[in-house]
């Protein structure tokens, strides 16, 4: 799918609405990256590449979480930074994964993301709950690179 098709699909609205919500519960901060173009490498890889390179891993409490898509390839990925993976395991991330796919395969791309968005805004809640000294460390809105 091309991307401009993809994005004219997108919800972006209730994404960050989405973002919005499960960050106001938690310290912990969530991404949406739209990969623009071709994907050169495995979804995962480019997933940890733009974690970094968007300095998610600078979070104060090393919680940050990046939702990847990349339409053109059909693939994604979830990325969480090093203190939510420890506290939430592999399979959360799987689990997370797999309801995804399952809208993505529907093609009901906002629903995919926001639930995505949801379940690690609630992970993170757990984890992670919001104080009075949480502050925003990244912006809300969906990357589109």
């Amino acid at each position: 799918m091309r991307t401009k098709e993809f994005l004219s699909k997108l919800e972006h609205d209730r994404i960050v609405k989405a973002i919005k919500e499960a960050e106001s519960k938690t310290s912990g901060q969530i991404r949406v990256y739209i990969q623009r173009g071709k994907l050169q490498v495995d979804p995962l890889i480019a997933a940890q590449k733009k974690f970094h390179r968007l300095k998610m891993h600078k979070t104060v409490e090393r919680n940050a979480v990046l939702i990847f898509v990349a339409p053109r390839a059909r693939k994604f990925a979830v990325v969480g930074d090093k203190a939510i993976h420890e506290k939430s395991g592999e399979q959360f991330w799987r689990r997370l994964v797999d309801g995804m796919r399952a809208h993505f395969q529907g093609e009901k791309f906002s629903h995919a993301i926001v639930e995505a968005i949801e379940e690690a805004g609630q992970a993170l809640a757990i984890h992670f709950p919001k104080r009075s000294t949480s502050s925003e460390e990244l912006p809300d809105e969906i990357v589109e690179l």
